[in-house]
């Protein structure tokens, strides 16, 4: 039975959890998540947990809050002015897109409102699930090794996948 390794391209269906048992995301809205081991393109721990499966197989993994999305960093809440918001509607728990800079370039990231006063807005620039612990419910759909050096990839007979890049027409 073929298992996934190191390189490999791989089809998965999966839910993320929280620890209450909230589904905050799933392949059943996107559908199946295709990535190749290696490119740094999934969480490392998700990608660890891929690794050694079989086609068909599922499994449940929980991974620390430092180790998916980090933990809560004090230093990204920020209480700014209203008045930057003005004509916005604006209230505790929305998500805005706010243009940040970073290495001299602007880039827009989402931040989460969660007080508004006449005066201030207090606004965290943490990631949503930052500080939380989540779990994954992983299904391994397919697995597309890479092939050896001149060999193809199988061209034709439904080997190659959007993250296996061999060329296929």
């Amino acid at each position: 039975m073929q298992r996934v390794s190191e390189n490999d391209a791989v089809t998965i269906i999966y839910d993320g959890l929280l620890s209450t048992g909230e589904k905050f995301d799933s392949s059943h809205d996107t559908g199946p998540l295709q990535f190749q081991l290696g490119a740094g393109s999934v969480l490392p721990a998700f990608e660890q947990a891929v690794l050694g499966m079989a086609a068909k197989e599922s499994k449940s993994i929980t991974v620390a809050a430092k180790d998916a999305y980090g933990l809560k960093n004090e230093d990204l809440i920020m209480t700014v002015s209203r008045q930057g918001f003005a004509g916005q509607p604006i209230a505790p728990g929305i998500i805005l897109g706010m243009d940040m800079e970073h290495d001299g370039r602007q880039h827009k990231v989402p931040a989460t409102v969660l007080t508004v006063s006449e005066e201030t807005v207090t606004i965290d620039f943490n990631h949503p699930l930052a500080g939380q612990d989540i779990t994954y419910q992983i299904t391994l759909l397919s697995i597309d090794t890479p092939a050896a050096e001149g060999g193809g990839c199988g061209c034709g007979t439904g080997g190659c996948t959007p993250s296996h890049d061999c060329g296929c027409a």
